[in-house]
């Protein structure tokens, strides 16, 4: 079994799907419903090919935890419901003709972000290529990856408890301060859960580094452009906020984007 073109299959269908259900009902979120599914699909078809090699093993288990946290926090938030389109789609197509829309989910939504999905995955090709027993450096960046982990599942579960709180204080009719986080993990960082993510996949292209013994590999186009994703999509999510908040500035003034850092100090008045 020829483990790339079962996975090019699996993309070839993928983005496809996606594409084909948007049209179909109307809803633009079928990349993200897979978002934390098909990376598991693709590092265990490495695994079953390589026969079961320990690395390899490992590093389909740790993107099995990893999908299965993603997929229980995007069901809990309704994204598997109809319906359950993430709300900066909406935004977008109200800013858009409905002709470049439709080109920015083709090219954009479906084609581009299922490329990145298997794209973050493929440190497993290396990998798969490099065979050899686990050593240190193995166990270094599984513990790394996990204590990643965690703290995504922490900064996730804040945000619920936040975003719970603050559904039942409007219901009540009550205030909900400013309307956004601003404690716990989120004191240090405006967006730590994105920063956990994107650092799992970086200790995930470690494991390449490990296995082929140097520190450049073309697979390391996986967890870059998923990084310039993030970039692109943290721009336009905290452009939404300003606009809804108008604390949210001062917020960004005083807190790290993304790398988690003690407050700044405000500044001083002119």
């Amino acid at each position: 079994m020829d483990p790339v073109r079962v996975c090019l299959w699996i993309f070839a269908a993928s983005t496809a799907g996606t594409w084909l259900l948007s049209l179909a009902t109307r809803e633009y979120s079928w990349t993200d419903r897979i978002w934390s599914l098909t990376p598991v699909a693709y590092v265990w078809v490495f695994a079953a090919a390589s026969g079961a090699a320990a690395r390899v093993v490992l590093m389909a288990a740790l993107v099995t935890l990893w999908g299965a946290r993603l997929t229980f926090n995007y069901a809990r938030k309704g994204g598997y419901a109809p319906g359950g389109e993430d709300y900066r789609w909406g935004i977008l197509r109200r800013r858009l003709r409905p002709w470049q829309f439709q080109l920015f989910n083709l090219g954009f939504i479906s084609i581009y972000q299922n490329l990145i999905i298997w794209l973050m995955t493929l440190p497993i090709l290396t990998v798969y290529r490099h065979p050899g027993p686990l050593t240190g450096w193995d166990g270094g960046l599984a513990v790394l990856f996990l204590a990643a982990l965690a703290g995504e599942t922490i900064a996730d579960q804040q945000q619920w408890n936040f975003q719970q709180w603050k559904k039942a204080r409007r219901a009540a009719g009550q205030e909900s301060g400013p309307g956004f986080l601003q404690t716990g993990l989120f004191r240090f960082s405006r967006h730590p859960n994105f920063f956990f993510e994107q650092a799992q996949w970086w200790f995930f292209y470690g494991f390449a580094v490990a296995a082929a013994g140097s520190w450049l590999h073309w697979t390391l186009a996986g967890p870059l452009l998923l990084s310039m994703l993030f970039a692109g999509s943290t721009a336009f999510t905290e452009s939404i906020s300003r606009a809804r908040y108008p604390a949210y500035a001062g917020y960004q003034q005083r807190t790290s984007a993304l790398l988690p850092l003690p407050p700044r100090r405000p500044r001083p008045a002119v």
